[in-house]
């Protein structure tokens, strides 16, 4: 798939190095395969929930979420937000 903003996720690797190892296996998971469906995504990503329009990984042991919007179809995922369940909780991300 082809990851739009993956500027994104490198801010979320210098800003959580705890979870920078998992924030570049997520990416290049995603990178190496086309997913048709999210049957397919959920295959390999158990974690993953779809939230309205929005497609939510849990990600580093659970202590961040990615925010996405995936389109099968054409094979690109937007990434949206990474953030710290304390800040998704809040929130804010719904209105993006």
């Amino acid at each position: 798939m082809h990851v739009i903003s993956p500027r994104a996720i490198r801010d979320a690797q210098s800003k959580h190095h705890h979870s920078a190892s998992a924030l570049t296996a997520w990416l290049r998971l995603l990178e190496a395969n086309n997913f048709k469906s999210f049957a397919e995504l959920k295959q390999t990503f158990s974690s993953v929930d779809k939230v309205g329009k929005f497609c939510v990984f849990d990600v580093g042991g659970n202590k961040l979420r990615i925010i996405t919007v995936i389109h099968f179809n054409r094979g690109k995922i937007y990434v949206r937000a990474v953030l710290t369940h304390k800040e998704y909780d809040q929130g804010y991300w719904s209105k993006l």
